[in-house]
Order: C-alpha cells, then structure tokens, then sequence
C-alpha cells in the first residue's frame, strides 16, 4: 500500500495537494512557504495535475481568487505564512463566513518587526477567532496527513469551511524525513467528488455575501458557530477513516504518560516530539510527567483537554506566540478556559518558548518539567510566564 518517500514538509504538502486533484490553486512566494507552490507548479507546467496554476500580485489576492473559485464549486488550495497571513486577513474572514471549503497550508513563521524568517506560532494565533478549522503537524508525515484529510473535512456537506493546515517553518517545511504516501487512486477514493450545496451556478441564480443588517447577522454567526461544532466531530471521524486507510490513526489531541501524571506539558506542532522524549527520560528517573499534543487547535479540543488531564496537578501551558497586553498567551488562555468551571481544575503554568525560531532544546524541556514539579508540590505557579531558552 503506498509507497516511501524522502520529502521536506513543503513537499509533502504539495505532493498530497496533487493527489487531491484540485482545480485551482493560487499562488503567491513567501518565506519559507514558497516550495509549496513551486512544487504545484512543475506538477501542472509538466502535465502531472490538471488544474488552473493563477500567479497573483499578494497574498490578499491569492486567498481572493480562491475564494472566487470556491464559490463556483471548484476544489481548491493556497498557501502562506506570516506577513503574507496578516495581509490576507480581510479575506479570512469572508472565506468562512462564505462557508467556503478551502484549504490552505501554513509554515509558521513569526511576526515582523524585527524581520524575522523562522518559526513560531504568532501568525497563526492571529486568526485564533476567524473561522478556520485549524490543524498541527508534529513531522513531516503530519504535514501530508493532514492536508489529505483536510480536504475531506472542508468538503463534507455537513460542515463547509475552510481549514488551515500548520507546519513548523524550516524546522519541518525544509527538514527532509521519509514519507509514507498513499497512492494516487486511494487518496481519490478518499476524496470523492460531491456536489455542494449553495454554489454559484447561472442555471440556478443563488447570492452569496450579502448584506447582513442587524435582522440577520446574529444569525449568520450562530449558523457558523454550530458548523464548528460539527467540525469538532468530523475531524475525528475523518482521522479514524485515514487510520483505516492507511494504518497512522489521528485524533483531535494525542497523549503520552497523562494516566498518572502529575504534570503534563500541552504543546503543539514539532515540539511534541522533542518534549515526549523528554517525558520519557523523565518518566524512566520515576517522575510523573506526561505530554498532551493539541493537533486541532480550532474547534479547541476541550473536552478530550477535560478527560484526559483531569488528574494532573499541574499543566503546563506551551506557547510559540505571546499574546501582548493579555492575561496570558494564547494556548495558556484556552486551557484556563477550559478548566475555569471544574471544581478540581489543575494549577496552569504558562511557558513562552521557541519565538523568532529560538532552539527548543531537551535541557530547556527538562528544567521546565522540573520548575514544574516543584510548583505542583508547593500547590501554587507564578503568574509570570517562564520564558525557556531567553538570553537574560
């Protein structure tokens, strides 16, 4: 079944949007995203993939045209990272809103200014509350997984948004690993053509985007909100239906050592990987510590967040983004949602890390791990974020 290849996370991405067979893919160069679409485009120029390659002017215009396109009923795709997000950040808005399912990849890259090229989460936690299904990869194989799946999840009638599919710039968009791909015919079985409901259709006049005036907005709005929570379910139904497939099952979250932990690190993307090997090394010295990897960050997982640590005394808050000016960083502010009506609710510890690309190393996970179990024991965290490897 499938076959093994040496691909980078851009690759792989590309290579599982051509197995998706899309029909339009807008494209525009950004750091370190642009493979991504060099890729597709040696795939249509050389006859590989039959689809409209559209070379546009920004990133505003790329998540446009694919907007445009989505609305005639076309599969389509992009891709784009920080400054070029935050330029496409009107049009997020109206994709979902449109209830338009397309896909788009991302490799994470910080915020400007200072210019910075590499990773961190900052851009994506930017479109925290636009709308967007919103997927972590932790490796390469990830990377392609989910973008093969994501097509499936935005295309289900039940559920018609757009998702975002997240890899690590540089640290997975360049880094080469090997690669399980399924092959061509299964990933079109697995993504069968339907027709869709609510497109733009000369035969059958409908108007999308209208005006929305106070007697109507509201309810827009719920009817999104509800379209989220369908998504919560079918991006677990759909992991379950690609294990099946292919034999790598996915899930909303995944854990390691949680049972009878007494700290769990929460924590997203390549840092996963790293931090379980911590844990690991940690749990074989005796001490109860435990990893949970947030692949779906929106819908945020909270119930599975709920079961799965309502033992620990204490989690640990991961963030690659700060949130300036708030109570906290974004992925400590979910959790602290999540846990603020439990009676028994762990203590929160949040941790700031990785920002502009900064090397996340085993030391830097170990110590955490052990600030942590201190805090656990005393019963009490500081509210100060603990920021891991910063230059004091």
């Amino acid at each position: 079944m499938g076959k093994r290849l040496g691909l980078t996370g851009n690759e792989a991405v590309a290579y599982a949007v051509k197995q998706a067979d899309v029909d339009v893919i807008a494209a525009y160069p950004i750091t370190p995203q642009t493979v991504i679409v060099e890729r597709l485009s040696e795939y249509v120029a050389n006859g590989e993939l039959d689809a409209a390659f559209v070379p546009v002017e920004s990133e505003h215009s790329a998540l446009s045209t694919v907007v445009g396109a989505a609305a005639t009923g076309a599969r389509v795709f992009t891709a784009t990272c920080s400054q070029g997000l935050a330029l496409m950040w009107e049009i997020l808005y109206i994709a979902s809103a449109l209830r338009l399912p397309i896909v788009m990849s991302i490799a994470a890259r910080a915020l400007s200014a200072p210019i910075n090229i590499h990773c961190d989460y900052s851009d994506v936690m930017g479109t925290r509350d636009a709308g967007w299904i919103t997927l972590f990869a932790e490796n390469v194989q990830e990377a392609y997984d989910n973008i093969v799946q994501a097509f499936r999840i935005a295309e289900d009638p039940e559920v018609l948004l757009p998702v975002m599919c997240v890899h690590d710039g540089f640290i997975l968009s360049h880094c080469l690993e090997v690669v399980e791909v399924l092959e061509d015919e299964q990933v079109r079985n697995f993504l069968p053509r339907r027709d869709r409901p609510n497109v733009l259709d000369p035969s059958k006049p409908i108007t999308l985007g209208p005006v929305g005036l106070p007697d109507s907005y509201m309810e827009f709005k719920r009817q999104q909100d509800e379209a989220m929570k369908v998504a919560y379910r079918k991006v677990k139904e759909v992991g379950k239906l690609f294990g099946e497939l292919s034999g790598r099952y996915y899930d909303v979250v995944h854990a390691f050592g949680v049972e009878d932990a007494d700290v769990v690190a929460v924590c997203m993307g390549s840092a996963a990987g790293t931090t379980r090997y911590v844990a690991r090394k940690l749990r074989e010295k005796g001490l109860k510590v435990g990893v949970l990897k947030i692949r779906m960050f929106r819908p945020f997982p909270k119930n599975e967040v709920r079961e799965l640590l309502k033992g620990a005394k204490l989690v640990i808050a991961m963030d690659r983004a700060t949130s300036l000016g708030g109570a906290g960083h974004p992925l400590q502010m979910e959790l602290a949602t999540t846990f603020y009506t439990w009676r028994q609710k762990p203590l929160i510890m949040s941790v700031v890390y990785g920002l502009g690309g900064r090397d996340l190393t085993p030391m830097d996970i170990e110590r955490m791990f052990n600030i942590a179990l201190e805090y656990a024991k005393k019963g009490e965290v500081p509210e100060e974020a603990l920021w891991l490897g910063l230059r004091e």
